[in-house]
This record gives C-alpha cells, sequence and structure tokens, in this order.
C-alpha cells in the first residue's frame, strides 16, 4: 500500500471513531460492549497504520525500497512505549 492509501486508511479509521464518539457524546449514553471493542479495534488498526507510515519514511531515509515494509501484529504496536 502506497502513502496516500495509509492516510486514506487513517482518515477512515478517525472518521469511524470519531462518529461512535460523537453518537454517544450528543446522546449521553456510554458506548455498548460491541461499540467499545469496535473502539478499541480503531485504536489498534491506527496504531499499524502510523507505524507502517514511520517504518516507509524510514525505509526511504536510508535509501530503501519502502514497499518492503508490512504492517506489523498488534502485539508489537501495542508493546511500544509512548
Amino acid at each position: 500500500m502506497e502513502d496516500e492509501g495509509i492516510h486514506n486508511r487513517i482518515e477512515q479509521l478517525v472518521a469511524e471513531e470519531h462518529e461512535l464518539y460523537e453518537r454517544h457524546r450528543s446522546a449521553g449514553s456510554a458506548l455498548t460492549e460491541d461499540e467499545h471493542r469496535r473502539m478499541e479495534e480503531l485504536q489498534v488498526r491506527l496504531d499499524q497504520c502510523w507505524d507502517l507510515l514511520r517504518q516507509r519514511r524510514a525505509r526511504r531515509q536510508y535509501g530503501e525500497d519502502p514497499s518492503d515494509t508490512r504492517a506489523r501484529d498488534e502485539s508489537t504496536v501495542e508493546g511500544y512505549q509512548q
């Protein structure tokens, strides 16, 4: 996937995340269990996309082919220190 495609995917995920949040904020209700799970899944997918972009930029910086990057698994991206 090219950078533009990754950015588009990030925008889709963020839009869904905001929609879930806003729907319940405006109604004054809490997320359902399924929605809470989906929100967590969205956050993991976003972390994977951002990590993929960072990998691609690093490969470019060092003269390597960015198309050789792959999304890392959930346990890897969620284990990074902030």
